[in-house]
């Protein structure tokens, strides 16, 4: 194997597919041939999506990388969770499908390391779309190694030296690690050991009750693990809606998961085969919990190492990132920088808007700007939870003046149908008019439902146009098409209201 990674572990037929594309071991980087119009470094979604279409446009374009193509997302994030949750929610529905009066016999028996097994292959099969050969057939020179600024105009990787008119760097981020006692000792899970996983832990602690945490405390309590889940804020997911966030929590401890809020972890500790974290409560006593493994999700920090941005003049903190302006251009004019290692927002979607924005600024006189892109995010529990724009807490925080309209699911026909009328959706506007500022969903298909909204933003559409937007019956969709009829609602004043009758009284 070229590399030592926990995320190719167990090195089995779908790891070693998975190998061969995003890192194959007898790969001979190319002679550069020239100056290159884009030097990217990071083969993750942000420095795929640069290369790709800068290479589609005919610019020359070589992509660095040091670890495995695809970057998290492919690798230890996005695609592989949810080839785990997809799996937790078929646990889920067998379990309660007496509640649409169907009877399965002999329960639900979950086979742990077959989930597992299943979402490497499906993994594996995904990732020839990341891989060095499919971008190699697009044009661009494909170097795996450390990349790093010798000067203004040079990136070398290994024994190459890369000549470059303009370099993008899309280095991405990784897991943060809890600055405490008894770390090494207990050697906890990140989400890049976690999907490594081929025996269900007894017992499993998760710290953080961010989306990771969430979705993976969850997911190993349907299962079938006794999970904890400590969180040092006052309810899970703190930086979505409360309302919305508490029905999230409360889904959790339904299926299982005992939910230890404003929890402040002290240490860790290994003693024989048993792990332990060590914590304060503020509403109990101290505690400590005995764990099979500890998966520790409490953030990310960007992937700075290594790429001699001092020598480049290139300004950074180890915390936040590297500093870009609005149109993603670092304190190096000649260097931008893309995605997580940028970026407040470590989604794939944001890194890919951020990568076709770079294309635009680096390449041509482009005006592209990070700040009039408006991105959405998920938590794919169950039920889901998405948001995009303000929430109403954010506008009073503002101080944006503004008037709220809810729709029930369970004054939806579809969602009623399917028994998930758990949640809602919310949209904020701007007050007295139908100007969307912002929306919530929580539902089982809210980040389906959160792109109806992100189009009526970013087209400018409000409220009353999408009251007037026919969908099809039955479906959940509808409870945005309501919301549109709520607003249209509020428009019929009793003044209004009274010239209405009038004219329909001496027309009758």
């Amino acid at each position: 194997m070229p590399l030592d990674l926990p995320a190719l572990q167990p090195l089995d037929k779908h790891n070693q597919l998975l190998a061969s594309n995003v890192h194959p071991e007898d790969w001979q980087n190319p002679i550069p041939k020239g100056r290159y119009h884009l030097v990217v470094i990071g083969a993750g979604t942000a420095g795929l999506v640069t290369a790709a279409g800068a290479a589609s446009l005919g610019a020359k374009v070589a992509l660095v990388e040091r670890e495995l193509m695809g970057g998290d997302c492919l690798n230890v994030g996005c695609v592989p969770s949810k080839g785990l949750l997809s799996a937790s929610r078929a646990a889920n529905a067998v379990r309660n499908a007496a509640n649409v009066s169907v009877k399965v016999n002999g329960g639900c028996h979950v086979d742990f390391a077959d989930v597992m097994q299943r979402m490497r292959r499906l993994r594996a099969g995904i990732s020839h779309h990341d891989s060095a050969k499919r971008f190699r057939g697009l044009g661009v020179d494909v170097f795996l190694g450390q990349g790093t600024f010798l000067d203004s105009s040079t990136v070398q990787v290994a024994d190459r030296k890369l000549s470059f008119k303009k370099a993008v760097i899309a280095t991405g981020a990784r897991a943060a690690k809890l600055a405490i006692p008894g770390w090494d000792e207990v050697n906890p899970l990140t989400n890049e050991t976690l999907f490594s996983l081929t025996e269900l832990p007894k017992k499993l602690v998760v710290v953080g009750g961010g989306p990771i945490g969430c979705e993976m405390a969850q997911a190993f309590a349907r299962f079938g693990s006794e999970v904890h889940l400590l969180e040092a804020s006052a309810h899970l997911l703190s930086r979505e809606d409360q309302e919305a966030a508490l029905i999230v929590q409360e889904s959790l401890r339904r299926d299982g998961v005992q939910v230890h809020l404003e929890a402040s972890v002290k240490r860790f500790e290994a003693a024989n085969v048993r792990k332990y974290v060590h914590f304060d409560a503020k509403h109990g006593p101290d505690s400590s919990l005995e764990a099979n493994q500890i998966l520790v999700a409490i953030g990310r920090q960007p992937n700075l190492e290594g790429l001699g941005l001092e020598v480049v003049g290139v300004s950074f903190d180890n915390r936040s990132g590297i500093q870009v302006n609005d149109r993603l251009q670092t304190t190096n004019p000649k260097i931008f920088a893309a995605g997580d290692v940028a970026s407040q927002y470590k989604f794939t979607h944001a890194a890919d808007f951020m990568a076709r924005s770079v294309i635009q600024n680096a390449l041509f006189i482009g005006r592209a700007k990070a700040s009039s892109l408006l991105i959405p995010r998920a938590t794919y529990t169950s039920p889901e939870l998405a948001q995009v724009g303000l929430t109403e807490l954010q506008a009073e925080e503002l101080g944006v003046a503004s008037d709220t309209f809810v729709q029930q699911f369970s004054s939806v026909d579809r969602a009623i149908l399917d028994g998930q009328t758990e949640g809602f959706v919310k949209v904020v506007v701007k007050r007295r008019t139908d100007k969307i500022l912002g929306a919530t969903v929580v539902s089982e298909h809210a980040g389906d439902l959160i792109g109806h909204l992100c189009f009526a933003m970013t087209h400018r559409m409000g409220l009353k146009k999408l009251g007037s937007t026919i969908h099809p019956y039955p479906t959940q969709a509808e409870a945005i098409r309501k919301l549109g009829d709520q607003y249209n609602c509020t428009r019929l004043t009793p003044t209004v209201s009274k010239l209405m009758k009038t004219w329909l009284n001496w027309t009758r």
